[in-house]
């Protein structure tokens, strides 16, 4: 959109307006007066209107002349905040359900108690995680996609360790005879096994497939993480099912922000340190 505004003149007519004095204002840009009288002459003929009346002895502004000072002012005074900018920061972020329920309320325990920022987190599919990272609706995912472009960049966390859970003992070579309670349909049975259940659960909460294979209403293949210790449940590794990678993606900074690199260097530090485990 055209407004007519010369944008290259406005610094001209700030300061002389903001002093009300050309020489002042010559000084702090180091040009001639003349110049600074001559950019703000063209800064009027590009609006069509005079902004300034000059006398030999005082500098006054006309209405529209107050106008554009004032509103110039106001457009310093954010960007100057938004420079400043080191507030308490709200950090969007995006992750898979089974990470939720488990392994992050550890990195929100850790980053409350190390961190100003405020959280607000929502669980989704990898797919819907990625349009909402490249939407802008998140400033940070964790999903199992490995996001490497010109806009997004992601890294590599921990791997998950994937277990068949059933109330009783599960004959693998029968897998299909059992009612399968999965997560979606990218789920890791039909990853693994070509011959499907004739009873497929689809449920979207982990908490809520652990809760019926406790009830025998089938079984499961979830992140380890996700199982508590206890004796309800029959744990049976999964073999030929290679390891889910955990990435945390963000959109490509050439640096990052300083409330999504705390986030970070608290995430990584604390998966170094064990403070935030992957496995039971």
């Amino acid at each position: 959109m055209n407004s007519g505004i010369d944008y290259r003149y406005l610094k001209a007519f700030y300061l002389t307006a903001e002093y009300l004095n050309f020489s002042k204002a010559a000084q702090e840009l180091n040009i001639a007066q003349s110049a600074v009288s001559r950019q703000i002459k063209l800064l009027e003929e590009s609006i069509g209107e005079q902004l300034i009346v000059r006398s030999s002895k005082k500098v006054l502004l006309t209405d529209k002349g107050k106008s554009l000072h004032l509103s110039i002012s106001r457009f310093e005074e954010m960007t100057t905040e938004l420079s400043k900018s080191s507030g308490p920061q709200v950090i969007k972020i995006g992750i898979l359900h089974g990470l939720l329920e488990n392994w992050f309320t550890q990195v929100v325990k850790e980053f409350t108690k190390k961190s100003k920022h405020s959280l607000r987190v929502e669980a989704d599919t990898p797919a819907n995680l990625k349009e909402s990272l490249l939407a802008g609706r998140v400033d940070v995912i964790f999903t199992t996609e490995n996001i490497q472009s010109d806009l997004v960049t992601s890294l590599n966390l921990f791997k998950e360790e994937l277990a068949l859970i059933s109330k009783k003992e599960v004959d693998t070579k029968k897998i299909d005879s059992y009612p399968w309670l999965v997560y979606s349909d990218n789920d890791f049975f039909f990853d693994l096994y070509k011959k499907r259940s004739k009873k497929i659960i689809t449920i979207k909460s982990v908490t809520s497939i652990i809760k019926l294979v406790k009830e025998g209403v089938g079984i499961a293949i979830v992140p380890k993480h996700t199982i508590k210790k206890e004796g309800k449940l029959k744990v049976q590794q999964v073999k030929g099912l290679k390891r889910p990678q955990i990435h945390m993606s963000t959109l490509s900074y050439q640096r990052l922000p300083k409330h999504l690199q705390e986030l970070s260097d608290i995430v990584q530090e604390g998966l170094k340190s064990g403070a935030l485990s992957s496995s039971d």
